[in-house]
């Protein structure tokens, strides 16, 4: 018998760990890239076969979800701010759809999820998790309603803001208007743990983080955010942030977009010849240290954003990658349990106490 290295080794039981308890990526723009190359049509790319080479920017399909062991996925849906106001709450509403018929078109592979449960009991009957976040309130358009029939789609998270401030809260990159949430903002809170809808604070201004968690009653996530002790950039989450969302019994979820991952410019170390050194899937399992070392072990996970960004760090240029993530996270001494609860087990927890 050939006598695997010690990195296969790590491979091999990051595998059969992962059999065992899902791996949950808190998010994955798929469903925009669908829309914005193939408007919107499931079938016009066949999602079950290795799309690599027909687009790029996809960076997912069936056969890579499988390399990548992955047990469940909360697909994004994306629309941009500027389309508020322009039907943005339809759109949302059809790519919500677009998701379910990607899973209805794939039965032996994908299956949607409403619950934690129902992530436990797909993962053990082989299929994936579909489930459905959406990526800014303005896809509301202004109307709590609309969110009774986002989460009767099958949203089971939503961002309080996106790239620009709304009239529910402020966002990270945006104009500071309400300084944190607005008196709709936290109404609009209340009304998602009511629903039992996730509060998801990437893309949130600091302000519109501490208000947040002063205003729910449930755990909040971080879908795809890292820290900014190790990234000083207004989309990452501060150390104070990152004890606040221990004690709320929440979690972040870590990204791997370099800009999250590494300043540019002048801030980013030079390798051992004067050229930048590249970005790479030791820089995002740093950022899972740090979340660990500050907020502990059970309040963090992996939110990848793949398809939302496409220069990848180096060693994580898919979904197909996960695997070698964990791999490393052993590595440094990583416990199988507590692997297991930054691969999925702390969002169920999450999901299951929202």
């Amino acid at each position: 018998m050939t006598k695997l290295s010690k990195d296969e080794s790590l491979i091999h039981r990051v595998r059969a760990m992962l059999q065992e308890s899902p791996l949950i990526d808190g998010h994955n723009d798929m469903p925009w890239r669908y829309l914005k190359d193939y408007d919107g049509n499931p079938e016009a790319l066949d999602f079950s076969s290795d799309t690599s080479q027909v687009c790029p920017r996809l960076q997912t399909d069936i056969p890579r979800l499988r390399a990548g062991c992955v047990g469940a996925q909360f697909w994004a849906v994306y629309i941009p701010d500027d389309w508020a106001g322009k039907g943005a709450d339809r759109v949302a509403v059809r790519m919500m759809e677009f998701v379910r018929r990607m899973a209805s078109l794939h039965p032996a592979h994908l299956e949607m999820a409403y619950s934690a449960s129902d992530i436990r009991r797909i993962h053990a009957a082989g299929r994936i998790a579909c489930l459905i976040g959406v990526e800014g309130a303005h896809t509301l358009e202004g109307s709590l309603e609309r969110l009774e029939e986002f989460y009767r789609l099958g949203a089971r998270y939503m961002t309080l803001a996106c790239s620009q401030s709304n009239g529910f809260a402020d966002s990270a990159t945006g104009s500071r208007i309400h300084g944190g949430l607005s008196p709709l903002g936290k109404e609009l809170v209340h009304v998602m743990n009511r629903l039992g809808m996730l509060v998801d604070l990437s893309h949130a201004s600091v302000e519109t983080m501490a208000g947040a968690l002063e205003a729910t009653s449930a755990p909040v996530i971080f879908s795809h955010s890292c820290a900014r002790a190790l990234c000083d950039t207004p989309r990452n989450v501060p150390d104070d942030v990152l004890r606040r969302v221990a004690k709320n019994g929440g979690a972040v979820m870590v990204a791997f977009v370099p800009m999250f991952l590494r300043k540019a410019d002048g801030d980013v170390p030079l390798d051992g010849v004067g050229a930048r050194a590249p970005v790479t899937l030791s820089d995002v399992a740093d950022h899972i240290d740090h979340v660990r070392d500050v907020a502990g072990i059970d309040h963090v996970g992996i939110g990848s954003d793949f398809g939302g960004f496409q220069t990848t760090p180096e060693g994580l240029s898919d979904v197909s990658a996960f695997p070698a993530l964990l791999g490393e996270l052993l590595r440094r001494g990583y416990s199988e349990t507590d692997l297991k609860k930054v691969a999925g087990e702390n969002i169920l927890r999450v999901l299951e106490s929202a």
